[in-house]
C-alpha cells in the first residue's frame, strides 16, 4: 500500500505492451462495488476471499505461505522498497483504502512492519523512493533479464 504498484506496473506495461492486470480493479469488478465499500459492508475476510478466488497476489494475501510459495515459484518477486514515512505521505490523506482510513500513523506502521519480513524475500528490491519512470526502468530490467 503506497509503494506505487499501480503505478509502475502501468508504466511498465505500457513500455513492454504486455496487459497489466490490477488486483484491486479486477476485485472491484467482481464484486460490483468499490474496495472501500466491500470492506464497510462485508469486512477484510470477504475481501481476501475475492482476492483468492481471483488471483493469489495482493499485499496481504501475499502474508499467507501458500500464496507467497505459488507467486515466489511461478514470478519475478520484486519488492519496491519504500520507506514509511513516504508511504505514509503518500496515502495519508487518501480515501479509499480501508487498512489505513480511519487508522492512526502507528496502526498503518505496524501492519507495514508485521508485512514487510515477507516483502524482503522477494527476488529483488528496488528502491521505490524515486520518480516512477526511474522506477518502471529498474523494474523492466529486472523482469527482462
Amino acid at each position: 500500500m503506497g509503494s506505487g504498484k499501480s503505478v509502475v506496473g502501468a508504466l511498465v506495461a505500457r513500455r513492454t505492451g504486455v496487459p497489466l492486470f490490477d488486483l484491486d480493479q479486477m476485485i472491484q469488478d467482481a464484486a460490483g462495488t468499490s474496495i472501500a465499500e466491500l470492506f464497510e459492508t462485508k469486512g477484510e475476510p470477504a475481501f481476501r476471499e475475492l482476492e483468492a478466488a481471483i488471483a493469489a497476489l495482493g499485499g496481504g494475501s501475499l502474508i499467507d505461505d501458500a500464496s507467497w510459495k505459488l507467486v515466489a515459484a511461478r514470478a519475478v518477486t520484486i519488492y519496491l522498497e519504500v520507506p514509511f514515512d513516504t508511504i505514509w505521505e503518500r496515502i495519508r490523506k487518501l480515501s479509499g483504502r480501508p487498512l489505513a482510513s480511519g487508522r492512526s500513523r502507528d496502526e498503518v506502521e505496524a501492519l507495514f512492519e508485521r508485512r514487510r519480513p515477507r516483502y524482503e524475500q522477494a527476488q529483488h528490491r528496488v528502491d521505490g523512493d524515486r520518480p516512477p519512470p526511474q522506477v518502471a526502468d529498474e523494474v523492466i530490467k529486472l523482469w527482462s533479464a
